[in-house]
């Protein structure tokens, strides 16, 4: 199960894994017709809290994003996610700079 890097886990999602893997699937029961759709919609509702954000930047710096993400192979816009999100959650490392 370790298709995660350990490291970048908190306690919360490190609990997770610890039940998931506790857990007898046999246990489970599949719910009502009606118990999915709640799930179904509760999950929508949950997936539709991403929330637009609208910046300005120099074109300079946007068109390095662009370079950078294209090498990348991805779209700038997750790219920039990407690294917006690894720095809050404390993933984001600053490589050091070779002097001289």
């Amino acid at each position: 199960m370790a298709k995660y890097d350990p490291r970048f886990i908190d306690s919360e999602e490190r609990q997770l894994v610890t039940d998931l893997k506790k857990m007898d699937v046999a246990d489970l029961k599949r719910p009502a017709k009606k118990e999915q759709n709640r799930f179904r919609r509760t999950a929508a509702a949950f997936v539709a809290k991403e929330a637009k954000m609208n910046i300005r930047i120099a074109s300079t710096e946007l068109a390095q994003i662009k370079a950078k993400a294209q090498t990348e192979g991805l779209k700038y816009q997750s790219l920039v996610k990407s690294v917006l999100h690894k720095y809050v959650t404390g993933q984001l490392v600053e490589r050091s700079k070779k002097v001289g």
